[in-house]
Order: C-alpha cells, then sequence, then structure tokens
C-alpha cells in the first residue's frame, strides 16, 4: 500500500512524544508498505534529519512554517472559533502542497497525526485515519486549573474549542487510534468506543539494561519546556528535595531533557544537574539509581516511565502517570500522591535492597511484555489495510 502520513512535527530528533510514536510507527509501517512522509516544521531542522527518515520513506517532504504566517494564521483561527493549536500548524501554502502530493501520489491510505493536522485532509475522500494520540482538551483544562487568573481566560478559550473539535472531527474519519483508554474514555462523542487503543512502545534492544556506576540517585527526564514536565520538575526539587535533605544530605537528582525553561534551569544547585539536550539519555538512566516523575498534570502515556522500566530503573510516579499504565498492585512501579509518599516510597528504595530489585526486575518485565513497538505497531497496520 501507499501511505501518505502528515505530521505537525519532524520525528527526528525523537525528543517529543509525538515523534518518538510517529517514528517507530512508520518504520514498523514501511517494512511493507511505501511510505510518503509529509512534516511540517517551526523549529531548525535537524542536520540529519531528512536523511534518516529517507532510509525508510519513499518520499520526505518537509514544509517550514515561518513566524509571521503562525502568528497570521491564529489571528485567522481566532475568528473561526477553531483551535489555536490547528491555527499554529495551518499554512495554506502547505494546503496547496499536500493536496497537489496527494493526485500525484495518489495513496492508498492518509494517516494524520493529531488533531491539528486533520485541517489539511478532513475533505479528502482518500480512506483515513486520525491518531488523537491524547485528549488535549483535557490536558488544557488540567494546566487551565492551576493557572493564575490572567491566564485562565486564554486556556478556557481553547479548552472548548479543542473539546468541540476532537467531538467534531471524528466523522471525518474512516478509522481514529488513541494511546490508552482512559484517554478515549474523554472523548465526548457517543461513539468514542470506536476509537482504536494503539499503546506506545519501547525499543526494548535500545532502551535495555546497563551497568555503570551510579552517580545520581533520583531522575526526571522530559522535554523540560513542556508546562507538565516544568511542573513536575518543580514538585520535585521545591517539595520533595527538602524533605529527602533532612536523611539524605548528599542526594543528588538529574533532571535530563530538552529546551529547559527557565522555571527548570532555575532549579540547578548544589542537589540538582540540569543537564538539557543530551545526545545518548541511556547514560543518565544508567547513572541514576531511581526514577521519579511526579506528575500532575498531563494526559497519555508516559514515555519516560517506559524507557527506564525497560533499563530496569525502579520508577516512582503518579496516580496520573501510572492510570494509562493500568498498574493497582504496584508490583511493577511505586504510586503516590503526596510529598511525604513519595519521600517515603524514596527512602524505602535506597534503604531496602530486595524490594529495589523486586520493583526493577517486575517493571522490566512488563514493559518487555506489554509495550512492544512490533507489537502496538501491527494494530495500526491492520487498522490501516482493511480498512
Amino acid at each position: 500500500m501507499k501511505i501518505f502520513v502528515l505530521l505537525s512535527r519532524v520525528p527526528y530528533p525523537l525528543d517529543k512524544g509525538d515523534k518518538l510514536r510517529a517514528y517507530h510507527q512508520l518504520k514498523a509501517l514501511s517494512k511493507r508498505h511505501e511510505i510518503y512522509l509529509f512534516a511540517l516544521n517551526d523549529v531548525s531542522l535537524n542536520k540529519n534529519a531528512v536523511n534518516i527518515l529517507a532510509s525508510f520513506c519513499e518520499e520526505v517532504h518537509i514544509f517550514q512554517l515561518s513566524k509571521a504566517s503562525i502568528a497570521w494564521n491564529l489571528l485567522c483561527f481566532f475568528f473561526s472559533k477553531r483551535p489555536f493549536q490547528c491555527g499554529y500548524f495551518y499554512n495554506k501554502r502547505a494546503k496547496k502542497k499536500i493536496d497537489a502530493l496527494l493526485k500525484t501520489i495518489n495513496p492508498d491510505h492518509i494517516y494524520a497525526q493529531l488533531i491539528r493536522t486533520a485541517e489539511y485532509v478532513k475533505h479528502q475522500t482518500i480512506n483515513k485515519t486520525i491518531d488523537y494520540q491524547d485528549v488535549f482538551s483535557k490536558g488544557i483544562f488540567r494546566i487551565m486549573e492551576q493557572s493564575p487568573a490572567w491566564k485562565r481566560f486564554f486556556y478556557n478559550m481553547e479548552y472548548k474549542r479543542v473539546k468541540r473539535y476532537e467531538k467534531e472531527i471524528f466523522n471525518y474519519f474512516d478509522n481514529k487510534t488513541i494511546i490508552t483508554e482512559v484517554d478515549r474514555s474523554l472523548i465526548k462523542h457517543p461513539e468514542n468506543d470506536k476509537i482504536i487503543v494503539i499503546p506506545n512502545g519501547v525499543d526494548t534492544d535500545f532502551f535495555c539494561p546497563i551497568v555503570c556506576e551510579k552517580q545520581f540517585d533520583l531522575i526526571f527526564t522530559g522535554n523540560m519546556s513542556y508546562t507538565p514536565n516544568v511542573q513536575a520538575a518543580e514538585y520535585l526539587v521545591e517539595m520533595i528535595l527538602p524533605q529527602l535533605l533532612k536523611k539524605y544530605p548528599n542526594i543528588r537528582i538529574v533532571l535530563c531533557g530538552t529546551t529547559p525553561s527557565f522555571k527548570v534551569n532555575a532549579l540547578q544547585g548544589k542537589h540538582v544537574v540540569v543537564t538539557g539536550w543530551v545526545e545518548d539519555i541511556r547514560l543518565y538512566y544508567a547513572q541514576s539509581r531511581v526514577f521519579i516523575a511526579p506528575m500532575l498534570l498531563g494526559t497519555g502515556l508516559q514515555n519516560k516511565l517506559l524507557e527506564a522500566m525497560a533499563m530496569k530503573i525502579p520508577c516512582i510516579t503518579s496516580p496520573l502517570a501510572s492510570k494509562p499504565l493500568d498498574i493497582v498492585s504496584q508490583k511493577e512501579i511505586l504510586i503516590c500522591n503526596s510529598v511525604l509518599g513519595y519521600v517515603d516510597a524514596i527512602d524505602m528504595l535506597f534503604s531496602q535492597p530486595e524490594l529495589y530489585n523486586t520493583i526493577a526486575s517486575n517493571g522490566y518485565e512488563f514493559v518487555k511484555k506489554n509495550y512492544n513497538w512490533n507489537t502496538t505497531c501491527e494494530i495500526l497496520e491492520n487498522l490501516i489495510v482493511n480498512t
């Protein structure tokens, strides 16, 4: 089959969840199908991106979004009452190029990732699939609840628009996919049970146990400009760390991830290392004793947890982040909902080697069994082929 794939970001480097998901899905689909990739781009293009993607795509088309066009389209979408994030990624010249490519390529299927790409292809008569990935409306609502009053007006406006659009766009696509059952239930459409759950995976050949000397006691990873990650980092350093220092005065934390915000950089200090982008994040996982993700905001599945578990690092997280994993027994991961809960969990792992090894081993086996890219991508392939 010829599959035309439309993305709002270039899926390389793998520094964001949507890019990671797209990269592995396209690579898997390319084994038996021709992939024609069209990706929007609003940042500097990685010098290796096109060559790497061309190694498994028939064609790679990158459309650069300018700041001027983004600003203009945001204004246009303000009056259209469609989500601002759709306006941010929409461009009339990109639309014309997509239409022309579809006529030339004549694909058997269109795969569009995230609702922000839906405007480009929603009226196409070619069989098509939309990957909601996460429920963005719920994520915006959670951020809105914890934002200062002056920001709530804008978040509330976008929340209502996205919530309405998630429901509206449903009927334009033959197939709908999403990462977790939790997110599926939050799409406010009467037939949301028809959305197919396709979990993320983890490359267990790449993310695997590495034995080396421990340099850090705790590690938290992710895109460090993403609001839920910024808040989790602040919570870890400003709330949890002071309590830990009472018993562990030499404790060291590493915050590892791309584009740290001003708030994250401000957390750097005697006990906290902020790395920014790193070439191989596995080294930081391997050099850390415990992975902690005290998520208070966000939706979807946390890839960072899968990666840490695949490297046999015992993990601690919040009920919000653990729920999509469908873990309730705490045999594979420790779940906490308060500062003291996190402190107690960390203390138990530090002081009880048997518990430490049990959680690490159980988490490792859980990920290998349930979150394999080959298995999850088969679901997507069968959905596309049988449409």
